[in-house]
């Protein structure tokens, strides 16, 4: 089995090879001789928290694909219990506190905080309720991990954005719109966008999000355009879709057009973007699969079962080493390639994205 293990430091983390800890130590669900673990049938409870309602995918994607994949395991007999923090790290923990006293089999959370979710995960452990961190890597003890290689993220849209500025690169200057500084995801976004970007192109501005709000990406787009001037900006990066669409407001306000912007989560929105020439790229995440990979762990879990067969890495955080993870690979998506990915996916069809608004951008790009 390949263990790679994901280490959180300042709040990013670094993907390094690690040995496996004891069960004791690392608070590793995988363990088939887990006496803690009660043998269940089909008949179980999932608790399922999900972190925003203002990014599409959240409500979209992920909710009903885990729902969906939960019954097929549980031969229609598992249920979900659903709760949305809408941002509110203090609400998602009440929501933690409600889950517990209900005592749902395991919990899915994907933290808004993951630091603030630390104790709150600790209280659902003592209780005997198994956590899968989704997406997030949050703090405290859980027992399994699923989401994408985040810094492989920040490196596809930091190529991207190079290979749009072209042999212009070292004479550009970008904004960097990165996502919001609790969310561990977006530090490692932005090591990896660094990484590729750093001495490559001057970089004027550089915003951590609040919340990752398209209306705070905005604000800042618009406090970049006023400290550097509007013929100084040659490209943005922006973490996701949702802050894209907030810059390209901003950057459009003060007439600067035709220049590449980047997103992430191929939200329909920033998918007609793309498709019109607003923004650059996005970058393709199979939530799917993501989705799936949650929720079979999540049933192993509740059951007492092993998770040999579902994780095949080990992450670490900075308070649960050897934690069962499965990472899923990521795509740039340009208006190359959205017959590729997102339509054969079954993400949107042609029609949702070629609206009457689209159709002729769509028909300039071969979407038919």
């Amino acid at each position: 089995m390949r263990r790679a293990a994901v280490a959180i430091a300042a709040g990013a983390m670094a993907v390094s090879l690690a040995a496996c800890g004891s069960a004791k130590e690392s608070g590793d669900g995988n363990d088939s001789s887990d006496s803690a673990a009660k043998k269940k049938g089909d008949d179980i409870t999932v608790g399922l928290l999900l972190p925003e309602n203002q990014t599409a995918r959240y409500e979209k994607f992920d909710k009903p694909m885990i729902e969906k994949k939960v019954k097929e395991l549980t031969n229609n007999k598992g249920k979900v219990v659903y709760n949305n923090a809408k941002q509110d790290a203090s609400l998602q923990n009440q929501q933690v506190e409600t889950m517990i006293t209900n005592k749902v089999d395991v919990l899915i959370i994907d933290a808004v905080d993951y630091k603030a979710i630390a104790g709150s995960v600790k209280k659902a452990h003592d209780a005997g309720i198994k956590v899968v961190a989704f997406d997030r890597l949050a703090e405290g003890p859980i027992d399994a991990y699923t989401s994408f290689d985040n810094v492989t993220v920040g490196k596809t849209q930091g190529e991207a954005l190079l290979k749009a500025l072209g042999d212009k690169a070292k004479d550009s200057q970008i904004v960097m719109m990165n996502g919001s500084s609790t969310d561990p995801n977006a530090a490692q976004f932005k090591e990896g966008a660094h990484s590729v970007l750093d001495g490559k192109v001057k970089i004027g501005r550089e915003y951590d999000t609040k919340e990752w709000k398209p209306e705070n990406a905005n604000a800042n787009m618009d406090a970049a355009i006023s400290a550097l001037g509007k013929d100084k900006i040659d490209g943005v990066y922006s973490a996701n879709d949702g802050m894209a669409g907030g810059s390209i407001t901003a950057l459009k306000r003060a007439g600067i057009t035709n220049i590449p912007v980047t997103g992430q989560d191929a939200e329909l929105a920033g998918v007609q973007r793309i498709v019109t020439g607003e923004q650059y790229m996005s970058v393709f995440k199979s939530y799917p699969k993501e989705a799936e990979t949650a929720a079979e762990m999540a049933v192993a879990l509740a059951k007492g079962e092993s998770l040999d067969s579902i994780a095949n890495d080990k992450v670490d955080s900075t308070t649960t080493k050897g934690v069962p993870a499965v990472i899923v690979p990521v795509v740039s998506l340009t208006k190359d390639n959205i017959k590729e990915t997102v339509i054969k996916d079954g993400f949107y069809t042609i029609d949702e994205i070629c609206t009457d608004k689209y159709k002729a951008a769509c028909d300039k790009i071969g979407l038919k």
